[in-house]
């Protein structure tokens, strides 16, 4: 299963978010640095508003969900590439992830304390990402050396290595994260090898103050802070930025769904802006959702970006691709206008799709095979 961590600066709501999603208390949330140390792990649901509909059309008696993994990681402090705080545990904890939730304070507290002693997005991401940089820099000066000793006696692959440091140190210098460095396709593979910090998707969580959600959520830009981030962001990571209210949604982990709705509503919102987020990670990770739907289950299957039907189908069971036959589909808009699989299929919206299929996110699939 794919991760995504959760990184940021100490007391910037990144345990609290953590629990959120998670739906568990697993993460201390205190008001001091370092209240996380060993990296907490927990499974969540992606929400999909389709697996319901679906059940309606099918009967079904059970749904399931598609899932991630997110890792709480200990806060960073500046230094943290040259060991500071906790400095190389917290480095190696990113390595192992495969994208980044970097979680940006947004809200004025005079109670919880800032490390830097006031909230200033900006720096803060700066800070984080000036610090995976000198990490990777550093990594690559290790890597360039031992490369320049193979490459003199011939090494193919130390000179294509090379080639690709050269690229990527000065574009590090400049304060650009490896992730927007233009590379070819072959040049990628080799940076891949590399696992540098900076070349994992990141999104950005703008955690704001609870009487602040309703007024972030319809209008972004107008919250100075969290139009700061998302600005930062865009420029330098091409990247996402999501409002949510870790606090806010910490506090419905204790009421019952009816309850929930009713404490967001009165608020003026249908969500913390949490289950957007799980969504965008999920899309930040590359991972597209397939469904299949019976009377026993409705089901939510995920898939690498552009699999193809046999790989979709060994995702069930691998008897599914080896013995792949072909494959039954109907996109899921279609299939809900239809009302029923026999109406789509006579409507002409239920089609026989070969191997060189390519899923597409949310087609309904049942699949034929012998073995």
């Amino acid at each position: 299963m794919l991760k995504a961590g959760i990184v940021g600066l100490p007391n910037v709501g990144k345990s609290t978010l953590f629990n959120a999603v998670t739906r568990t208390r697993k993460a201390q949330a205190e008001n001091y640095p370092f209240c996380t140390i060993d990296p907490n792990i927990g499974v969540v649901t992606v929400p999909d508003e389709r697996l319901d509909t679906l059940s309606r059309i099918s009967g079904s008696k059970e749904l399931i969900p598609t899932a991630i993994e997110f890792v709480d990681i200990a806060g960073l402090v500046e230094g943290a590439s040259e060991g500071a705080g906790l400095g190389n545990k917290f480095l190696a904890n990113i390595r192992e992830v495969d994208a980044i939730v970097q979680v940006v304070r947004c809200f004025e507290n005079d109670d919880i304390i800032h490390e830097l002693g006031n909230v200033d997005p900006r720096r803060d991401i700066e800070i984080i990402n000036s610090e995976l940089l000198l990490a990777d820099l550093a990594a690559l000066e290790k890597r360039q050396a031992s490369r320049e000793k193979k490459a003199k006696g011939g090494d193919k692959e130390a000179v294509r290595e090379l080639a690709v440091i050269a690229k990527l140190v000065p574009h590090l210098d400049a304060g650009k994260p490896a992730l927007t460095l233009e590379l070819s396709a072959e040049e990628q593979l080799v940076m891949r090898e590399f696992f540098l910090l900076s070349s994992k998707p990141t999104i950005f969580a703008c955690n704001v103050a609870e009487n602040e959600l309703a007024a972030a959520l319809d209008d972004p830009g107008g919250h100075p802070l969290v139009s700061k981030v998302r600005d930062y962001a865009a420029d330098t990571h091409g990247a996402q930025a999501i409002v949510i209210s870790a606090r806010i949604e910490e506090e419905l982990m204790e009421l019952d769904p009816a309850e929930a709705d009713e404490f967001l509503a009165g608020m003026g919102v249908r969500d913390s802006g949490v289950s957007a987020l799980i969504k965008a990670v999920y899309e930040l990770l590359g991972l597209r959702t397939y469904l299949t739907t019976g009377e026993k289950e409705t089901r939510a299957w995920t898939i690498p970006s552009g699999a193809k039907a046999p790989a979709a189908a060994g995702v069930i069971h691998t008897d599914f691709e080896r013995g792949f036959i072909a494959a039954e589909v109907a996109a899921y808009e279609d299939l809900v206008t239809a009302g029923s699989k026999s109406a789509a299929r006579d409507a002409g919206k239920l089609r026989i799709e070969g191997k060189d299929y390519v899923v597409q996110d949310g087609d309904v699939i049942e699949f034929r095979f012998n073995v």
